[in-house]
């Protein structure tokens, strides 16, 4: 009996430890450009309408052609006394074939994902047209949550992630040459896919590891 306890017990340590070895984690996705990687965190529990759209568009590749064209900073924005940095990505203003139906508009009040240094969230004109394409912050920008002002409906836009790695990438291209806000030579996304895990020794670009 002692025995069979004693085998029991290791059965139930070993279980622990490959659960503790093996917690449960948030999406990664590795973009990777011309420029260099970059690798977003998503937060599905948080924002999940979101995250699923963006998610559909990696699984299924709709990306892999895509560009990050578009840099907004304070010297390009002359008409907007809201000033925000960021830069924007995804299909492009074309009709495209790879562009799904837009989504729900999911606000920060409801998810709680602040537009800070990094984050990752939906472009859109109206509330509930947001689809392919997305931007990432350079720096804070409270003005583009729910209630701020960047956009006159109040509703702010969707974010549903942040960028853990490659924000080094991120501020080099926002200092791309531009036509207005338009990248005279857009950054080619050659490819962006899920991972498991990021390499513990590449420390360039992060902005204080995953939450």
């Amino acid at each position: 009996m002692k025995l069979h306890i004693a085998v029991m017990s290791a059965g139930m340590l070993a279980l622990t430890s490959m659960s503790c070895e093996n917690p449960k984690s948030d999406p990664l996705v590795l973009i990777q450009t011309s420029a260099g990687d970059i690798v977003i965190e998503a937060y599905p529990e948080k924002a999940p309408i979101t995250v699923s759209n963006f998610l559909r568009y990696v699984d299924e590749e709709r990306f892999n052609t895509a560009t990050f064209y578009r840099v907004v900073r304070t010297d390009n924005q002359p008409d907007n006394d809201t000033k925000i940095d960021v830069i924007q990505g995804g299909i492009g203003f074309v009709d495209s074939d790879l562009r799904l139906p837009p989504i729900v508009h999911e606000t920060t009040r409801e998810t709680g994902i602040h537009h800070v240094f990094g984050t990752v969230s939906m472009a859109r004109a109206e509330p509930g047209t947001a689809s392919s394409e997305f931007f990432i912050c350079v720096r804070e920008g409270p003005e583009l949550d729910f209630n701020g002002k960047r956009n006159p409906d109040g509703q702010g836009f969707a974010a549903f992630g942040r960028v853990i790695r490659g924000m080094d990438v991120v501020s080099a291209i926002h200092k791309l040459p531009a036509d207005g806000q338009m990248l005279i030579a857009p950054v080619r996304i050659t490819s962006m896919r899920r991972v498991e895990k990021i390499a513990e020794d590449t420390d360039s670009g992060n902005v204080g590891g995953r939450r």
